[in-house]
C-alpha cells in the first residue's frame, strides 16, 4: 500500500459497490420472475400435450366404435332385406303351388 485512500474515496467506492449490488439483486429478481413464468408455460404445454394425446386415443377408439356400428347397421339392413326376400320367395312358392294344385284338380288329377 503505497498511497492510502482518503475517506471520501472509500465512501464513493462503497456507495458504488452498494449501487452495483442493488442493480444485480434487482436483475436477479427479474430473471427469477421470468424463469418462473417460463416454467409455468412449460408446465402448461406439457399438460396440453398430455390432453392432446388423450384426445387422440379417444378419437381413435371412437372411430373404431363408429366403424363397428356402421358394419352392424349394414348387417342389419342386409338381414332385413334377406328376410324379405325369403318371405317373398315362400309366398311366391305357395301361390305357384296353389295354382298348380288348382290346375291339377280341374283336369282331374
Amino acid at each position: 500500500m503505497d498511497t492510502p485512500i482518503t475517506r471520501a474515496e472509500h465512501e464513493e467506492f462503497s456507495r458504488r459497490m452498494e449501487a452495483e449490488n442493488k442493480r444485480l439483486t434487482d436483475e436477479d429478481k427479474r430473471q427469477n420472475h421470468r424463469i418462473d413464468e417460463l416454467e409455468e408455460t412449460v408446465r402448461q404445454i406439457g399438460d396440453l400435450t398430455a390432453s392432446v394425446k388423450e384426445l387422440a386415443v379417444s378419437m381413435k377408439n371412437m372411430t373404431k366404435v363408429q366403424e363397428q356400428q356402421g358394419n352392424d347397421i349394414e348387417e342389419l339392413k342386409n338381414r332385413d332385406g334377406e328376410m324379405w326376400r325369403k318371405v317373398t320367395g315362400y309366398v311366391i312358392t305357395a301361390v305357384i303351388g296353389i295354382a298348380v294344385g288348382f290346375i291339377f284338380t280341374q283336369i282331374g288329377m
